[in-house]
């Protein structure tokens, strides 16, 4: 869901599906691995984007930035591709402690010029995210051509063995809240008939996201909103929460 309130209201929402999947078991999935299929996850649309191994790219992040609690699986929700065609305008990281607490998530986020930043989630003393806390980032990376890069995210997460929810919601520099955003979903298992059921039930799931995106942009043009020209990415590629908010 994605609700525009600032300078005209603009609100849409749409049925999606996404991977979730353990880094420590990409080799077993009931899916086509690195290799070209009707569904498939490759390695390079994530991480360093090389091919090069997932896990060694997200432990180094944490490894920089001192978020030793972390230390345990880490699972992926991001989209598949399809028929080699993929396209996430966000994937998040959820890194758990040995004893399934998450510490740290990593919001990787897209745009449509092939750049990419991520915003690490997490509290500076290191303790469990809970689906009660807000943490704030400043917006560091250009995605929509009619928001400008300034103002600030606010992120909540609430993640259980069932469900999965995101929520992401930008503040502008005037700290009004100006964009609304949530991703939220049930947990299915990963077996091969539950595939063919998303698949089907949701057909060629990256094309239709690209396609609603620049649908919806043609929509905003329509309403008169300025559009903003793309800035020079910031040589900056990962931005860490800055402030823990209680509201």
């Amino acid at each position: 869901m994605h609700k525009r309130t600032l300078p005209k209201v603009n609100a849409f929402s749409y049925g999606i599906y996404y991977l979730a999947l353990n880094l420590d078991a990409l080799n077993n999935m009931p899916l086509a691995y690195n290799r070209f299929a009707a569904m498939s996850f490759y390695d390079k649309d994530h991480g360093a984007r090389d091919g090069s191994d997932l896990k060694i790219w997200a432990k180094k992040i944490l490894d920089d930035f001192d978020l030793h609690k972390a230390d345990g699986e880490i699972v992926l929700v991001c989209m598949p591709r399809i028929f080699g065609y993929v396209f996430n305008p966000v994937s998040f990281w959820l890194c758990y402690d040995a004893s399934g607490d998450i510490r740290a998530i990593l919001s990787e986020v897209h745009n449509t010029f092939g750049e990419r930043h991520t915003y690490i989630c997490a509290h500076d003393d290191q303790r469990p995210i809970t689906d009660t806390d807000i943490m704030a980032a400043d917006k560091d990376f250009h995605v929509s051509p009619f928001l400008e890069r300034t103002g600030h995210y606010r992120f909540r997460f609430k993640v259980s063995d069932r469900s999965f929810g995101a929520w992401i919601d930008y503040y502008n520099n005037e700290e009004n809240k100006q964009l609304i955003t949530s991703l939220l979903g049930t947990f299915s298992p990963m077996m091969k008939k539950d595939l063919r059921h998303v698949f089907w039930r949701y057909p060629l799931v990256p094309m239709k996201a690209i396609l609603l995106i620049h649908w919806q942009a043609l929509k905003i043009i329509t309403k008169r909103i300025p559009y903003i020209s793309k800035p020079q990415q910031n040589e900056k590629t990962i931005t860490i929460t800055r402030i823990n908010l209680d509201k």
